[in-house]
């Protein structure tokens, strides 16, 4: 299923329970008014309301959010995550509400940079999928919504801001795939990566300045060559390694040049090398997924409400879908960690057979903290363009 694309920020942390049970211009738009509560009065608007309870009960938010009649989504690409099969059952679910997706491959940082040139047009994003950085920056800017979704409790504190302006969604591992079908001997970590026998073969999903897999890879790289989260500086220096003897292209992998065998050994989440392997059966591609065990690192993503969604209700129901067991189910089939994921396993909710499907990982991961993350961000943003150059 799932693919690549220049995409996302950094993040923080899995659970513990989900690590060992793996798992255009326009006019300014128009406010609109919610249905009536059980005490037959108007609740607030949508784009004030901070939950479900605020508009006066779900059946008043699907009728706000069918009245808005769109919905505005921005760097979903459909093979990444199962992002696809997750727009079809919502536009499935609610077939009033036209979902209008744009620059799937987009960056957090386009994404950022959407919400605030378009404000107050109706083609601004209502809702945003972003790397935790992009997340937290973005709601110190106070870009976003305060929202919190009917399964708000069951997130835990550590992945959630306290106010409701992001939470964590789906997760994964740093992982290497490779086309056995290509490479006689596939890498398992880092270490190999450094082999001559793999030159002009190793790709990352994108530059980590902007993208969360990329971003997540070079942490990884450290983790495997003595570094840690408060120095990434040997994950850059891993790559330039990798750069000066040929290992290492400079070409983004995604799903075509995966299957064209542009990028046989590809860094990037389990979950989108996992569906590579699902994606390009029988075509000539036999991909194969490793965690490398010297530098596990798991990452997660965000959601985020645009404070001046044009579409306020459809926003908030999306947020509804996404956080229920079905949207949660989707994200796992996409061999994505939901968030919800150790709540699910526990009530029986969560899909089994998709569990089971998950790249193994082995050893225990740790998190950065976020002066951490930002520490590391500037770093790459000072060193790597000189490291791989």
């Amino acid at each position: 299923m799932l693919s690549s694309s220049a995409r996302r920020g950094a993040a923080v942390l899995l659970s513990a329970a989900v690590l060992t049970t793996l798992s255009a211009c326009g006019a300014a738009p128009e406010e609109k008014t919610a249905g009536a509560g059980a005490d037959g009065k108007a609740k607030v608007q949508p784009g004030a309301a901070t939950s479900v309870a605020d508009l006066g009960g779900m059946e008043a938010l699907v009728a706000a959010a069918e009245k808005e009649g769109q919905l505005n989504v921005i760097a979903l690409p459909p093979d990444w995550a199962n992002y696809g099969e997750i727009v079809k059952a919502f536009q499935a679910k609610y077939p009033k509400i036209k979902i209008n997706s744009e620059n799937p491959d987009a960056a957090s940082a386009d994404e950022i940079a959407a919400v605030k040139s378009r404000k107050g047009q109706k083609r601004a994003p209502d809702v945003l999928d972003l790397g935790i950085a992009f997340a937290r920056s973005g709601a110190t800017e106070n870009l976003f919504a305060p929202y919190k979704v009917t399964a708000w409790a069951k997130i835990p504190d550590a992945q959630k801001d306290a106010d409701g302006r992001w939470y964590n969604d789906y997760g994964g591992y740093v992982s290497i795939g490779c086309d056995a079908a290509r490479i006689p001997n596939c890498p398992q970590t880092f270490a190999d990566l450094l082999k001559p026998e793999y030159k002009g073969k190793v790709a990352l999903n994108g530059n980590p300045t902007k993208s969360g897999s990329a971003f997540g890879g070079v942490y990884a790289a450290a983790l495997a060559n003595k570094g840690s989260f408060a120095d990434v500086q040997p994950g850059i220096d891993f790559f330039g390694q990798l750069k000066k003897s040929g290992n290492f292209i400079p070409v983004e992998s995604t799903p075509a040049t995966v299957e064209k065998g542009e990028t046989p050994i590809s860094i990037d989440w389990d979950y989108l090398n996992a569906g590579y392997a699902d994606q390009f059966k029988g075509k000539g591609v036999d991909w194969k997924v490793a965690v490398p065990t010297d530098g596990v690192y798991a990452q997660y993503y965000s959601q985020a409400i645009n404070k001046e969604a044009p579409n306020p209700a459809a926003a908030r129901l999306w947020m509804e879908f996404l956080y229920s067991a079905e949207g949660q189910n989707l994200w796992l089939k996409g061999y994505a960690r939901p968030v919800l994921l150790p709540g699910m396993t526990q009530d029986g909710t969560a899909d089994k057979e998709a569990v089971a499907k998950l790249p193994k990982v082995e050893g225990t991961p740790a998190f950065p903290a976020s002066e951490q993350l930002d520490k590391a961000k500037a770093t790459l943003a000072e060193k790597w363009d000189k490291a791989v150059s």
